[in-house]
């Protein structure tokens, strides 16, 4: 038991440093802080620790010692679990996950760094780490054994909404990652009204930069419906599967979140903090489609 508590606070310690590593690098983004320690790696401006400090290479050089520090923890975290629960079946999967796009996101940051990288292949690196918080945050669940907890090998679900809750999970990945392109192509503000581009009239992108902002709003507004279909269905049809029910009232609350702080973050033209409220309302939102997909690949067909 108190080798399973360790593990439990472990895996706590774990999934809040995931986040921090997500919120960490949205912030390099948001403040352009990525060149704050020039084209050097894992070193900063030429040095192990830079002696001039300024906004940037606090920012940056801040986010690699945090990335490096819970990188060790997840490693420590999957080692772990996967000797403790090796025998859950998701367990070794998510461990694996978790370390192997750790990893691939730190090496997307270093190649950077070091050589630069398109704006298309840049806007992979905040979902790439995603994945691996989604991967931590489910093996946290597992050690806290909450699937248990909600019998959730009793649960029911039906084939529509196994699909919808696969579909619209792989779905809400293409609007994080056309989130991304908006950020690193900084086309935040190309279109500084809202809900059109331009609210007295209405007309086609007129550029690229457009077309990525407008292109996320749209994808934005499909999850949003598709969310709030699947949670009128679940209303309707899972009362009585509570984890499922709340799940998806949830999954609402988040995505409505998302959206208001993404018309937020415009019409306060990037502020800062609104910008980060957005991230981290679609990192919880996809941990929690994450979960969901979990507890329908352990249901019986209803």
């Amino acid at each position: 038991m108190r080798y399973n508590r360790f593990l439990k606070w472990f895996g706590v310690a774990s999934t809040i440093g995931m986040l921090a590593i997500l919120l960490g690098g949205a912030l390099v983004t948001k403040t352009d802080s990525g060149m704050g320690c020039g084209r050097h790696w894992p070193g900063c401006n030429g040095q192990l620790i830079p002696d001039e400090i300024t906004a940037e290479v606090l920012i940056e050089f801040s986010h690699r010692l945090v990335t490096g520090g819970v990188g060790i923890f997840i490693v420590v975290l999957a080692v772990w679990s996967w000797k403790s629960l090796g025998h859950v079946r998701e367990t070794k999967f998510l461990s694996f996950m978790a370390v192997f796009f750790l990893l691939l996101q730190a090496l997307i940051g270093a190649a950077q760094v070091l050589w630069g990288q398109g704006d298309f292949i840049l806007a992979l690196h905040f979902g790439i780490s995603l994945i691996s918080f989604a991967a931590v945050f489910l093996l946290t669940l597992l050690v806290f054994e909450v699937d248990q907890k909600f019998d959730s090998d009793k649960l029911r679900i039906g084939k529509s909404l196994r699909n919808h809750t696969i579909g619209v999970t792989i779905y809400s990945y293409v609007v994080i990652y056309t989130g991304a392109l908006v950020r690193h192509t900084n086309s935040g503000l190309v279109c500084s009204d809202w809900p059109l581009c331009r609210n007295n009239e209405f007309s086609l992108p007129r550029n690229m930069y457009e077309w990525i902002q407008m292109g996320h709003r749209l994808a934005a507004a499909l999850i949003l419906i598709w969310i709030l279909i699947i949670t009128i269905k679940v209303i309707k049809e899972y009362k009585d599967q509570r984890v499922i029910y709340w799940g998806w009232i949830s999954a609402l609350i988040l995505v409505l979140a998302q959206a208001t702080t993404g018309m937020i973050v415009v019409l306060t033209k990037l502020n800062l903090y609104i910008a980060l409220l957005h991230s981290l309302f679609v990192t919880l939102l996809f941990g929690l489609l994450t979960y969901l997909v979990l507890l329908v690949s352990r249901s019986r067909i209803k």
